[in-house]
């Protein structure tokens, strides 16, 4: 089903607004499509779109790998992606394993966050995190006591 984006033809106060020309086909816009974590392929599979001006817009539609730079060394390394761990943009989208910019993804070099736009930009690029680790559950420690200062009733 096509999304027009033109303007309602009903005004904020809900009467009838009367157009004067019909809809356009650059008004229409497109389905949305996500980019799903598929670990049974080799390569990232993408779609072509072609946009206004003859300009072209790929789509990942299916990710395999991103490109992980280590912002320690700097160093960018394909690595492929295991699943994806926290979306902020939708907590469904985890257990779907779609992939969005902010996205934190597992890769083989660790956790990651996506920084760019797989569906625009037709590429997964992502950051290593630094990850805290989880402690193991059962009781907290003990804190460490500190020893008091001893007060000597000698005169300084």
């Amino acid at each position: 089903m096509a999304l027009w984006q033109g303007s309602s033809r009903r005004l904020p106060s809900g009467g009838r607004r009367r157009l004067a020309r019909k809809k356009r086909r650059f008004e229409i816009g497109r389905e949305q499509q996500w980019a799903f974590v598929d670990t049974a392929l080799k390569a990232n599979h993408v779609k072509l779109y072609r946009t206004k001006g003859r300009n072209q817009k790929v789509r990942v539609l299916k990710a395999v790998v991103a490109n992980v730079t280590d912002p320690k060394s700097g160093k960018t390394v394909k690595s492929k992606i295991v699943t994806v761990k926290e979306n902020a943009s939708n907590p469904h989208f985890v257990t779907r394993n779609i992939v969005t910019r902010g996205a934190v993804i597992e890769t083989e070099l660790g956790m990651a966050r996506v920084t760019s736009s797989p569906g625009q930009d037709g590429v997964v690029n992502a950051v290593l995190t630094a990850v805290t680790p989880i402690p193991p559950p059962g009781p907290p420690a003990p804190a460490e006591k500190i020893p008091a200062k001893s007060r000597s009733t000698a005169p300084s």
